[in-house]
């Protein structure tokens, strides 16, 4: 049976998302992102289409690598400025029943015994529909912003991000247990306290000595989402993530990918199917294909490479301004995001190579045509890539979500390969159909009451 596709809008609280000087096109509303009802409208135009989630991506500095300056960035609003995600979430959920919500939320950013508060709020709030993104970094201008001289080194930053994981583990999963929650007037108990524990962790890089403020909420612990596929990023998946972003720029990069992350999970004693994983990918879609090229070729003229091109210097560290277009690059072993600079070493990208593979500012997969051949090469990425689904950037907002709904969603349900309908309880259940909590083959399952983690 063929598999049904998995979808995530994919956006951020800002102007300039992935698709970079689109913005300027004259029916694009992104500069709207400041307003609360741009939000909630499309969440409900997201929930109309059977969206599995809005996942939305954040950042904690700048880019200032291209130029050695902010000046590009604050030109062409290269995600900046940027909004804070996680305030947006209760409102769009108040307005949505099935939709999910991931949010991007930086360990390196973050105090976990008041972070996980805020996401027991939020599982709350939603009804059991909120998902993390767990990011450990890539920007120096985030560290400098935050007091530190610079990043820490890659693997290490992924270190404490496992000791951060397990303090939140504990906190969400083992602080109450499932029948602390009396709410008992007559007896005047709310909770009972033998039901509720203190939380003690002393690892390497936090330590506490807490109860977690929050009841249980209905997935206790969030979807955990992640997107680092260089080693120990694979590593730090395969471990503790539920879904797993991936930016490929062909459905063979995406296979092996899928098929290493897959492994990552089994070996670590969870299942190949534990794991959800979302490719990165643009398309713009009309009533024929004709119409189509016609659309991007407008988007095209409104879009900007160059500003691309910055964004991708804040991910690989190189400054690509200082290199002429087909003058060789040094791409050295950094510590920014190292599987970005594996793949343009191993292609030997120059900057021509690069700029080229931006027409509409942007670096994902880019798909154009009518309704059935947009269709098509989704199911060939979902066949030949072996992936669960597709993290979808916005190009002209909100029209290229409205296109893809109007138009493509219903070719992939006479297909058979997307949802008519919402399922049934939260946004894990409805993902892996096991259930609202974690299975206990996840690494969470040994933090839950009884532990020594808890008393």
């Amino acid at each position: 049976m063929a598999r049904e596709i998995r979808l995530n809008a994919f956006d951020m609280n800002c102007v300039g998302h992935i698709n970079h000087g689109l913005w300027t096109h004259p029916r694009d509303r992104s500069d709207e992102y400041r307003r609360l009802d741009y939000w909630t409208s499309l969440a409900a135009t997201l929930e109309r289409g059977l969206f599995d989630g809005l996942f939305l991506a954040d950042i904690v500095g700048v880019y200032d690598v291209y130029r050695q300056s902010v000046d590009l960035t604050a030109r062409e609003a290269i995600q900046l400025p940027v909004n804070d995600p996680l305030m947006l979430v209760s409102a769009m959920a108040a307005v949505t029943k099935g939709l999910g919500f991931g949010v991007t939320v930086n360990v390196q950013a973050e105090e976990p015994y008041l972070f996980a508060r805020r996401m027991s709020t939020l599982d709350h709030l939603t009804d059991g529909r909120i998902g993390w993104n767990i990011v450990t970094g890539y920007l120096d201008s985030a560290a400098r912003a935050t007091g530190a001289a610079a990043l820490g080194e890659h693997d290490a930053r992924y270190d404490r991000a496992d000791d951060c994981l397990d303090l939140l583990y504990a906190l969400w999963e083992g602080g109450w247990d499932d029948d602390a929650v009396r709410r008992d007037r007559a007896a005047r108990v709310y909770a009972d306290p033998a039901r509720v524990r203190k939380i003690r962790h002393d690892g390497p890089y936090y330590r506490a000595e807490a109860y977690h403020l929050s009841e249980p909420s209905p997935q206790r612990t969030p979807v955990l989402y992640q997107a680092g596929t260089s080693g120990r990023g694979r590593r730090f998946a395969a471990r503790h993530a539920e879904c797993v972003f991936i930016s490929s720029p062909d459905k063979t990069v995406a296979r092996d990918a899928s098929r290493a992350i897959r492994r990552g999970a089994v070996a670590e004693g969870r299942r190949a199917d534990d794991v959800r994983i979302f490719a990165g990918i643009t398309v713009v879609v009309d009533r024929t294909e004709k119409a189509a090229r016609e659309k991007y070729e407008d988007y095209a003229r409104h879009a900007s490479p160059e500003a691309g091109l910055a964004h991708f210097s804040a991910g690989t560290g190189i400054d690509f301004s200082q290199y002429g277009l087909d003058e060789p690059i040094a791409y050295g072993k950094g510590n920014f995001v190292q599987t970005m600079v594996d793949l343009a070493r191993e292609r030997g990208w120059t900057k021509r190579d690069i700029l080229a593979g931006m027409p509409l500012g942007g670096r994902y997969p880019l798909v154009v045509g009518d309704p059935h051949q947009v269709a098509d090469a989704l199911e060939a990425w979902i066949d030949e890539g072996e992936v669960d689904g597709f993290n979808l950037a916005r190009t002209v907002a909100p029209e290229s979500y409205e296109d893809f709904i109007d138009l493509v969603v219903p070719v992939l349900q006479e297909r058979g390969r997307y949802k008519t309908a919402y399922g049934e309880g939260t946004l894990r259940s409805r993902l892996f159909g096991e259930g609202d909590r974690l299975p206990r083959r996840h690494p969470a399952a040994a933090f839950r009451s009884g532990n020594a983690a808890v008393d």
